[in-house]
């Protein structure tokens, strides 16, 4: 069984949240949205937020700015500002899981992605820290995205893709992306694979020291 794990940053946006979650709807498929704080602090961006959760897909939080990868902030200040201040705001529509993706800019992997203050702020407040092995750069490629997709998920036993709901013109592509997968046979799942997790519920994994600056 090939299981694919659908993840959504950037959002919410009125457009781009609204189609992609019509079309999950119309597959069943489960997903995960990972939403930047300064979106979902506006009165539209809380109400996609209601709309998300109802349907059973998952929030976590995607920093508060997306400006600036927060090994490259150190400092407590930028935890409050980035994670704090957007978990406060999220709050009501994570259904108790305290999800994390970092800012990498561009799908990097790196010391960049997390400061030590910031990791130990994960650690202590138990967060799951996900990140991604299929990034096919549908904000780059609003129309031709998929076929980049689909090469990167057969290179991988437990695809994790990062899609931007915040690109509408890119997300029309997604029913065709989805019926593409569903000729192959794969598993939609809410689940994540170990190796995107250098955090499991405040328990850190080995990859975290790769992604974590020296203090």
């Amino acid at each position: 069984m090939k299981h694919i794990s659908l993840t959504f940053d950037n959002g919410p946006d009125a457009a781009g949240t609204a189609h992609v979650l019509d079309v999950l709807a119309r597959h069943e498929i489960l997903a995960t949205f990972f939403a930047v704080g300064a979106q979902a602090v506006e009165p539209q961006g809380r109400a996609w937020l209601e709309r998300v959760r109802d349907a059973g897909h998952r929030v976590g939080n995607h920093s508060f700015h997306h400006r600036v990868p927060l090994g490259e902030d150190p400092g407590r200040e930028a935890v409050e500002r980035e994670i704090v201040q957007t978990e406060a705001v999220l709050a009501p529509f994570t259904g108790g899981h305290k999800l994390f993706r970092p800012f990498g800019g561009g799908g990097r992997f790196g010391a960049h992605l997390l400061s030590a203050d910031a990791a130990d702020h994960l650690l202590r407040e138990r967060y799951t820290c996900v990140l991604w092995n299929c990034v096919p750069g549908d904000w780059l490629d609003e129309d031709g995205w998929v076929d980049k997709a689909l090469a990167q998920c057969a290179a991988s036993d437990w695809p994790v893709v990062v899609l931007h709901d915040k690109y509408p013109r890119a997300m029309r592509q997604l029913d065709t992306f989805i019926g593409a997968l569903r000729e192959d046979d794969y598993t939609f799942s809410q689940d994540f694979p170990r190796e995107v997790l250098p955090i499991v519920a405040g328990v850190p994994t080995p990859q975290l020291a790769d992604i974590t600056a020296p203090r």
